[in-house]
């Protein structure tokens, strides 16, 4: 019997990570220079902005929770977006962090946030859900689409349906978007989340 077979969440959750992060890194890729200024659906945010919160939490902030360390203060501040080769920098930051989940024992016990304690693979899947639907936010404000398969899909709506009220109360997620009940499942996790699911097919027809 394989270690996969004595882990399910490695089993379940790592192959959408790996899914996950490798569509998050070739949406970077298609980030232009030029449209680091753009405005994002999200209220305050320019797709720089964007950027350097999904890159600090879904790259370095993957990596650090495997290794069970904090995210050093330094990243927290650093405009990631200043390397003209960010993309490639968050490229390899994301392989770094998968294969720091390729470790069947990371998925154990539970991880520090410095705040609150929560199980490792709860904690995987959070994040998995946090470079789909960022990696949406900036595909959608650069033209581009962020695909996901039926299976993270459902992963994601269901990260979404379970700590929406915590996004919330942080400013994370705005109010639900109405979309049909056989609408795809990415799109009501993302109805969920509080963005509409047609801005992205509006962009992507804009560019």
């Amino acid at each position: 019997m394989s270690n996969d077979d004595l882990n399910p969440q490695l089993n379940d959750l790592y192959p959408y990570m790996t899914e996950c992060a490798a569509e998050a890194a070739r949406v970077a890729r298609g980030v232009g220079a030029d449209r680091l200024d753009d405005p994002t659906h999200c209220p305050d945010w320019d797709v720089r902005a964007m950027v350097n919160h999904w890159v600090l939490y879904t790259s370095h902030g993957l990596e650090h929770r495997a290794l069970r360390t904090q995210l050093p203060e330094e990243l927290t501040t650093r405009d990631f977006t200043a390397d003209p080769d960010w993309a490639e920098a968050y490229a390899a930051q994301l392989d770094r962090a998968v294969a720091a989940w390729a470790d069947p024992a990371v998925w154990e016990g539970e991880v520090d946030l410095g705040m609150a304690k929560m199980p490792a693979d709860e904690i995987a899947s959070m994040i998995i859900k946090e470079l789909a639907v960022h990696g949406w936010d900036v595909a959608t404000a650069t033209g581009q689409r962020y695909r996901v398969s039926d299976g993270a899909a459902r992963l994601v709506l269901a990260v979404v349906e379970k700590h929406a009220e915590l996004y919330r109360q942080y400013d994370g997620f705005a109010d639900p978007v109405p979309v049909p009940a056989e609408a795809p499942v990415f799109d009501r996790a993302l109805a969920a989340s509080g963005r509409n699911p047609e801005q992205q097919a509006m962009s992507a027809a804009d560019h």
